[in-house]
């Protein structure tokens, strides 16, 4: 039975639509979570504008008491903050996770985690919308819900092409650059497919599709892919340097001179933008350090 707290927080969430598909599912199983929670641990009769520190604190004891891992507590305080700011109770919720305890995530592994898709396995997906989005997955970096929604008529421009928000991970629009003859053919292939719709069918959902899309990845011998954006960044990275990331055995940071320094710099901050992140620190987990 839903208690109180938590139809409140789902409310809200029906409110405000914040970020793409899986970030609002993620957002509102998180707030369910945290309200059920706050109940076991003796905290009744709650409301979104009765939280107060100490509950929060206490949220965060209990899921650190259970072994979860450094990311997944910054996500699940990422979807509290957001709750605290919809309410204009931000100053519940503590601004640096050290507050709680929180160490800053490890990313740097210098081990690639770049995966390479064969002209064989990319055959053993049948369907040739959920094959030609896997290539634009390939192509572009892109994640698993852009590369789905991705609507050819909107996206393509003629150097670069462009993703909405209501596509991206936090809502985040972006461009990527078209360098290469290899994507302009993925992206024609999507043109033809989708028309002037997405590489969704238009009798399906997007949910219809996912489940799809895993089905038929998982059936060739695949996986989420999400080590095409690692292979997309080292990739990239080789392109805007000249030499391969340090995942790949190139020169680690500290071996660079300064004038290769800069140029690091640059090609990290413009791979960040292009995989739709704002933080250079973030493609240590693609690149290495």
């Amino acid at each position: 039975m839903m208690i109180d707290l938590e139809r409140a927080l789902l409310a809200i969430c029906a409110r405000n639509r914040d970020g793409s598909y899986s970030t609002q599912a993620n957002r509102r199983a998180i707030l369910s979570l945290a309200a059920r929670d706050l109940v076991k641990l003796g905290f009744y009769n709650l409301s979104p504008l009765g939280v107060k520190p100490k509950h929060v604190e206490a949220l965060v004891r209990r899921w650190q008491e259970q072994g979860l891992g450094v990311g997944t507590l910054k996500n699940r305080l990422a979807h509290l903050r957001w709750w605290a700011e919809k309410v204009n109770k931000a100053s519940v919720i503590a601004r640096d996770n050290a507050h709680y305890g929180i160490e800053n995530r490890v990313y740097v592994t210098n081990r690639s985690k770049a995966l390479q898709v064969s002209a064989e396995q990319l055959a053993k997906i049948k369907d040739e919308r959920l094959r030609c989005s896997v290539e634009l997955q390939r192509a572009f970096g892109l994640r698993r819900e852009e590369c789905l929604k991705f609507q050819p008529a909107y996206a393509i421009r003629d150097d670069h092409i462009r993703l909405k928000p209501s596509w991206t991970k936090g809502g985040k629009a972006r461009t990527v650059p078209v360098r290469t003859e290899d994507q302009r053919a993925v992206l024609a292939q999507a043109r033809k497919l989708a028309g002037s719709g997405s590489m969704i069918p238009p009798e399906l959902s997007y949910k219809d599709q996912l489940n799809r899309y895993t089905a038929a990845v998982a059936a060739a011998g695949l996986s989420k892919l999400h080590g095409l954006r690692h292979e997309y960044a080292q990739r990239r990275y080789a392109e805007l340097t000249g030499w391969p990331a340090p995942a790949l055995g190139g020169p680690n940071t500290k071996a660079l001179s300064p004038l290769q320094k800069a140029k690091d710099q640059e090609a990290r901050l413009m791979i960040s933008r292009e995989l739709g992140h704002e933080r250079e620190q973030i493609t240590a987990v693609y690149l290495g350090r």
